[in-house]
């Protein structure tokens, strides 16, 4: 899986034209509203593809009914603002404060809460993952006679772990299975069992199901609810008070929560997906909280310390096993002239992607309500990189 995501459901032949609504973060000032209106209007020079286009009507060409974008600079968040609707059915618009489904980026921020086990002395990424594990064991075999199984594998998709999943999510009418069910492919769990193909670290393959096998380790170690530790971890420090892995969501945050749109741009059947893969797959949230996490990383890398993290422990999260482009929780790539962390995120009816900087304190945050997402996102990540001179050696952006 990339940083950006990639692709999306064929669009309806029918289009669904929303009216623009849109909601920003504290008023810009004119360097920033500058900035703004670079990125949601057409671009210059027009180098064709989708150049043309202004933000409002790549929704209406896509059929994408609500879209959040953060953008950090210098370290901090410089705007946010919220387009067209969280509902199409209610008008509800998109603001600031909606939260969506974070789908796979729910990982790298379970991957924070391990680390941060690790900087208290509680764990260890780098051991038998089966000494955690009270409620399941990983089968013992030629396949890790040499090296077992780790924290540290399952969380950068090298564990050997061949499932590839993806979860498909829960009607919230529908029963949903444990964690051992899912891991065991037993009803009610919609998805098969988590088996393994291949020696730890001898390769790279996307695993959803070694991600719920990492958080039955922890909670199986910790022996408390899942998102009640992940808010006292780091959602609470890191300041991401929007936040929740509460499956199902929360009382508190529904009443703010995008629903669901297919790649039409029509409601889905129900208004979300539950997921108790909450590691995976679980977690709400806004753009605005996801850039203060990506901004916790870069404070910590930068050292000597974070909220939650040290700068030592912080650098677990971005240094690659050596298989693949993840390390611990984010995957970690090239783009240009500049190093990046970050994830993507796909669930029923929800796209998203994070991507930040390793060193240098700027990133963009996009959550959409729609299956199509992935056709914007990319997008107006381009357009903010164009727009602050990203890895530019031209002179910066005066402030």
């Amino acid at each position: 899986m990339s940083l950006t995501t990639q692709g999306a459901r064929s669009l309806a032949a029918l289009a669904v034209l929303l009216p623009l609504c849109v909601s920003a973060q504290n008023v810009p000032g004119p360097d920033v509203a500058a900035l703004i209106a670079r990125v949601e209007g057409p671009q210059v020079p027009n180098r064709q593809g989708y150049d043309g286009y202004t933000i409002k009507e790549l929704m209406e060409r896509f059929h994408i009914p609500g879209v959040s974008v953060a953008v950090i600079h210098n370290g901090r968040i410089e705007w946010a603002k919220g387009y067209g609707v969280a509902d199409v059915e209610s008008g509800q618009p998109v603001d600031t404060g909606t939260v969506f489904q974070a789908a796979s980026i729910s990982k790298p921020v379970f991957a924070m809460a391990v680390v941060k086990l690790e900087q208290d002395g509680r764990l260890s990424l780098d051991a038998d993952v089966n000494s955690y594990l009270k409620s399941w064991r990983v089968p013992q075999s030629e396949l890790t006679r040499e090296q077992p199984v780790t924290l540290r594998s399952l969380l950068s998709h090298t564990s050997g772990a061949a499932d590839g999943f993806g979860f498909p999510g829960y009607d919230p009418s529908a029963p949903r299975p444990t964690l051992v069910q899912i891991l065991n492919g037993e009803k009610p769990s919609n998805v098969g069992p988590v088996k393994f193909a291949r020696p730890p670290y001898a390769g790279f393959q996307y695993s959803g199901g070694g991600l719920t096998l990492a958080q039955l380790a922890v909670t199986d170690l910790i022996g408390r609810p899942f998102a009640e530790f992940m808010r006292e971890t780091v959602l609470g420090p890191a300041g991401m008070g929007n936040s929740s892995y509460e499956q199902p969501i929360s009382t508190t945050l529904a009443p703010r929560a995008a629903r669901a749109h297919d790649g039409g741009g029509r409601r889905m059947g129900a208004p979300w997906h539950v997921y108790p893969e909450q590691a995976a797959a679980g977690l709400w949230t806004t753009p605005s909280d996801l850039a203060r996490y990506a901004i916790e990383v870069q404070r910590a890398i930068r050292g000597p310390k974070g909220a939650v993290l040290s700068e030592t422990f912080a650098r677990e999260m971005i240094a690659p096993t050596g298989a693949g482009d993840y390390a611990v929780g984010l995957g970690v790539s090239k783009q240009g002239q500049g190093w990046y962390f970050g994830h993507s995120g796909g669930n029923w009816g929800f796209q998203c992607d994070m991507l930040a900087h390793v060193r240098k304190g700027y990133g963009v945050v996009v959550m959409t309500n729609s299956d199509a997402g992935g056709r914007i996102i990319g997008e107006i990540e381009a357009r903010v990189a164009a727009a602050y001179g990203w890895d530019s050696l031209d002179k910066p952006i005066p402030r």
